[in-house]
Parts: structure tokens; sequence; C-alpha cells
């Protein structure tokens, strides 16, 4: 989808210099936008996006009144290089000073995020995320499960306010039925069609695995609205004698179909965000932050976190076993292992993969749903805890531990590789977040 724009222009009609850098425009975006036919400031708008001004003029000065009248965002891109001129910006800082939404853009990389946060925000009004779930909270370890604020009715009420996605929820147990169906022949045909690497993962157990898939993919095949799936994985595990891991990895390299672990829609509409904004990989996992000691560790089942320098600006990263479910595609190292909790069935997998070592970007809406924490750190190494519930867990530096235990919204975070903190700033700009940055 590409950001339907109005060019706007200040004059009687529009001179050749502006005719020049629409047509500009329409060569440098030709992937982002779709340019609506020009109109004079002042005049009625069509449905759009936003508006652009390919030329600004000093008449802007006189005529904020016409400003105000544009109930849409605001782009001011004037250059041949597919940026906001420098001869703009007093301009720019005039209507920015008048209360205006505007959004000047100094290298041609931002604009095409901003332009592509203008039309993931029109097509979220018609994306759906399903969940299948039956009765969160009074399953396995409910006295855990029972807490979570993605699961309350004002959650998925506030993400169909504010973003317009609707959310979907169908019946785990009956997908469960729907798995059973799948004939042997059906998991034999795509196994002979897929390479999957593997470490000490019986046949049964992969079989059981890609029959999930098959069932979760015929009940998506039928509507490409939908663009972001999950399941109460953990907390309903009983229905299954598999964990939809796979299934997941399978789907997002076939459809582009963002997941949740555990039903988690925060985490998802998160991940749904940057991702398509940013097309960086991302994951989600849980957060242990060395602050925490044995408050962090016991569900972990591990003793102590390792003995590093400054262990209070450090996170152990870690679920389900493993770092976090990755995409193969994301993965520096990625295998399909057999389960490593004893909540899931003992013919269930888990994904052990891992991001490269190095700079990472740590960032979750919260739960108001009108800000973004974004949090720049280090992915220093990897530590395995053999016996515990972390095989193989991630040890990420922030810069400040303390900081961010006053900040964290959840201990379900998503996970950017890079650092990505001035361009979150302009993605949670356009979106309608505030922002709150630890680098």
């Amino acid at each position: 989808m590409k950001a339907k724009l109005v060019p706007l222009y200040l004059k009687s009609s529009p001179d050749e210099k502006f005719y020049q850098q629409t047509s500009n425009l329409k060569t440098l975006f030709k992937e982002e936008i779709d340019l609506l036919n020009p109109i004079p400031l002042g005049e009625k708008l069509p449905e759009a996006d936003a508006v652009i001004f390919p030329q600004i003029l000093g008449e802007a000065y006189r005529k904020i009144d016409d400003f105000y009248n544009i109930k849409l965002p605001i782009l001011v891109i004037t250059s041949e290089f597919g940026t906001v001129s420098m001869w703009d910006w007093e301009v720019v800082s005039y209507l920015k000073m008048k209360g205006l939404e505007v959004f000047a853009p100094y290298n041609i990389e931002m604009s095409k995020k901003i332009l592509k946060c203008l039309a993931l925000k029109r097509e979220m009004k018609t994306t759906k995320f399903l969940i299948f779930q039956e009765n969160p909270g009074k399953g396995m370890q409910a006295s855990i499960f029972k807490r979570f604020y993605w699961w309350e009715k004002e959650c998925t009420e506030q993400i169909n306010r504010k973003f317009g996605i609707g959310i979907i929820r169908k019946s785990l147990k009956q997908l469960a039925e729907e798995v059973k169906k799948i004939p042997e022949e059906e998991v034999a045909k795509i196994q002979n069609n897929l390479i999957i690497p593997i470490d000490n993962v019986t046949g049964r157990a992969l079989g059981n695995a890609l029959k999930l898939y098959l069932a979760v993919k015929k009940e998506i095949d039928w509507d490409a609205t939908i663009k972001g799936i999950g399941t109460n994985c953990l907390n309903e595990s009983y229905y299954f004698n598999t964990t939809p891991c796979l299934a997941w990895d399978l789907l997002f390299q076939e459809k582009g179909i963002m997941w949740a672990c555990e039903a988690d829609t925060l985490s998802l509409l998160t991940q749904h965000i940057l991702y398509n904004i940013l097309e960086t990989p991302i994951m989600m996992s849980n957060v242990y932050p060395f602050l925490m000691g044995m408050a962090a560790l016991k569900h972990e089942k591990i003793d102590s976190f390792p003995e590093i320098q400054n262990p209070d600006d450090h996170l152990l990263v870690a679920h389900c076993g493993y770092f976090g479910l990755i995409p193969r595609s994301f993965s520096n190292q990625w295998k399909l292992k057999p389960r490593v909790l004893e909540i899931v069935h003992e013919d269930a997998t888990a994904i052990d993969g891992r991001f490269p070592e190095g700079k990472v970007t740590l960032a979750k809406i919260d739960s108001s749903l009108s800000s973004l924490l974004v949090v720049e750190g280090h992915l220093e190494k990897y530590v395995q805890f053999p016996g515990s519930d972390c095989r193989n867990g991630a040890l990420i530096r922030v810069p400040d531990g303390h900081f961010l235990m006053n900040k964290l919204y959840s201990h379900h975070n998503c996970i950017l590789i890079g650092h990505h903190k001035i361009d979150l700033e302009v993605i949670a700009s356009v979106i309608g977040l505030d922002i709150e940055v630890l680098s």
C-alpha cells in the first residue's frame, strides 16, 4: 500500500518549479506514494493520508488560517533530493511554532519511512490480528497468566480505537480438533519440500508441528487482511501435543505474518508497526533485569546471574528455553529443538535462534497506547544454564538499569537488531505516540 498525498500550492496557480518538483517526487518515491491532483491551499481536501508541499513560499506566513484548516499531516519535501530544502527551515519552524503537525525530513530515507508510516496507518484500519484462545488465565500457571493486560477487553478495544486493527478471537480447542484432521500424507508432502534445521527433534514431534502449521494456514488463507497471529500457547497448552513456534516461522517466511507468543497483542502490535516501517529483524522475549535478583531468576530455575562488570545495567533475555522465537531469515544461528518448558507437551518444540552480537534496541508500546519506550543497548554474549529453563539466553547491556526498571511496561519486550532511536522518534510522531528514550 502506498501513501495517498495531496500536493498543495500557495499561489493562485502552480508554477513550473512546483510541477518540476511534483514530477521529481513521483520518480523518487514511486514505491511509496500516490499523488493526487494538486489543489490550492485553502480548498476542501479530498480523502488522503497527508498533504505535501513540493514548494513552500513566503505566502505561508500570511495564510496561517488556511494551514489551521488542514486536518491531515503536513509534509514539506521541497528539494530535488527528496528532503526539505534548507531555505525552507524558517517557514517550517514558523508553522511548527504555530502548533501545526509538520514533517520536514532531512534525508531521503527518513522521507521514505514517513511515507511508509502514513500508508501503514491507513492499512491498519482494515488489518486483523487472529488470536486462538479459550479462557485465558484459567489454565496452566493461572496465577501468572491471569495478570496480563493484553487479554482484557479494554486492551482490545483500545487497539481498535487507536489504530483500527480488529482482533479476531477463535477457539483454540476447535483449532486443536482441526489439527487432528490433517492427513499424514499432507504432512509428508510438505515435509519433502521444506528444509528445516533440527536438533534431536523426533519425526513425530516435527510432524505435530507441521500439522499445526497446516491447520493455521487454512484458517488464514481466505483473508489477506490478517497480518498478525497468536495462540494462548502456554497457558492453554493442554489442547496440543506441540507448540506453534515452527508454524509462526513458516507463516512469516511465506506471508509476512507477524506472530505473538502467548497471544500478546501489545507485543504483536509493536512488532507489526516497527517491522513494516523499518524492515529490520525484530522479535519478542522475556527480559530479566539483574536488579530483580531471584525474583527474576526463580522463574527460569537459575541459581544466579553470571558474574560480570556493571551487573545493574544488564538484562538476561530468554523465552521458552532459548533467546526467543526468531524467524530463520532474522537469525545468524537457528535450529528447531525439543521443548524445554514442562508446561508444554513432551513432543513440543522450541526455536533456538540468535541475533548477531552487537547493537540492539528494545522497544514496546505501553498499555495506554500513548507512548513508545525505546532503549538502545548492546547484546554482549549468549549464556547457557544447563538443566534450567534457559538453555541459551542473551545478555544485553543497557545505559541505565535503574532508569529502565522504572520505565518497563512489561516482562515482554521487543528487540530489534541495531540502534534505531532517530527512526523510532520519527515513527512515533507520525503514528501518534509519545516516546521515552534511554540511549
